[in-house]
């Protein structure tokens, strides 16, 4: 949640599909609780907000971008990550930005506050929270691992969350396995 420096559990519990040592991009970073958790595993990471605070709270862990990414340009046009992570966070519009900068191999792993949450408290306008089944339909080009649409208490919630990989096999290679037990 806002205001904490715990990452995600949702993150936590799928951060084993970024690849080893591959580059992480968090998407609205905040104070960068998720660019620690990944430059702890020795993941390169660039974390990009618009807030000054933000960017200077991270100085030193990556590569910091303070960039309006809702009013400006996107500032990774051509880079591809092996993982990209958003947390409260919606920005429909950059959305084909964000499944675009998941490398072959790399996972997207995004959670954010789905509709009802508006009966809970905010963010509570529409522009700020999915539709039901939206993130799936918006992943649509990539595997999805794991999905869940539901409520969270404490602090009450509701939510969806997506862990979803641009898959490379070839036809003569073995499936790739995504483990869902993997503790984070």
């Amino acid at each position: 949640m806002h205001g904490t420096l715990a990452p995600s559990a949702w993150v936590r519990r799928w951060s084993h599909l970024v690849p080893g040592g591959g580059a992480v991009l968090d998407v609205a970073c905040g104070h960068g609780r998720h660019l620690r958790w990944f430059a702890q595993r020795g993941h390169p990471v660039t974390g990009v907000d618009r807030d000054p605070e933000a960017i200077a709270a991270i100085q030193g862990l990556g590569r910091a971008v303070q960039a309006d990414i809702e009013n400006g340009p996107w500032p990774f046009e051509g880079q591809r990550f092996a993982g990209v992570v958003v947390t409260n966070y919606l920005w429909r519009s950059l959305m084909p930005h964000l499944l675009d900068s998941v490398a072959e191999g790399g996972v997207l792993i995004y959670e954010t506050f789905a509709i009802d949450h508006a009966s809970v408290g905010k963010p509570s306008r529409p522009d700020f929270l999915l539709r039901p089944g939206e993130l799936l339909t918006a992943a649509s080009g990539l595997r999805i691992v794991a999905y869940e649409d539901g409520f969270c208490a404490a602090p009450d919630r509701f939510v969806q969350r997506l862990a979803a990989v641009r898959e490379t096999r070839s036809r003569e290679a073995a499936p790739a396995r995504y483990p869902l037990d993997a503790a984070g």
